[in-house]
């Protein structure tokens, strides 16, 4: 299954422009249909050493440096796909809480440019890797048969959901 394939599950027709940075982790944007609202997706992509899946969100100034994404770059939602084998899942993120978790650059805040996401299948996390996903499942969706699922880190933990 390709990324873009969960997001047509999840969210119905949309248009996607391709976005030039971040190419490893099939950047995109995408305008929904429903609501016309913009959201900047990004593939997750597991690492060998180390629990979670790492994506980065960054984009170029004007002289050719990284630099994370501003509160006026996401669009309305940050959107992080998670698909390794059997399990797949989205992250949604709001805007508001992109900003609170310093995610995007604000005039108070520098933003990240790479995170790690850890969906309820990762289970043997250090502390800090914890508390990240407590938060992060509040945001987890994933879909089964075409059907939405919210999964609370409780529920998803202890069913095992899979794609």
């Amino acid at each position: 299954m390709k990324m873009t394939d969960i997001l047509h599950r999840y969210y119905g027709d949309f248009d996607l422009i391709k976005e030039k940075w971040n190419e490893d982790y099939e950047s995109i944007l995408i305008k929904t249909k429903y609501d016309q609202k913009y959201k900047r997706c990004r593939l997750a992509k597991k690492t060998p050493k180390k629990e979670g899946y790492f994506t980065v969100f960054w984009k170029k100034d004007q002289e050719n440096k990284n630099i994370p994404y501003t509160d006026e770059d996401l669009g309305d939602e940050l959107i992080i796909v998670v698909i390794d084998g059997c399990h797949c899942g989205l992250f949604i993120i709001p805007k508001e809480v992109a900003i609170s978790k310093k995610i995007l650059s604000t005039k108070d805040c520098k933003g990240k440019m790479s995170m790690r996401f850890y969906p309820p299948w990762c289970t043997n996390l250090n502390k800090t890797a914890q508390k990240t996903q407590k938060w992060q499942m509040d945001y987890f969706r994933i879909d089964i048969d075409g059907k939405e699922v919210i999964s609370h880190f409780a529920v998803a933990k202890e069913n095992h959901v899979f794609c």
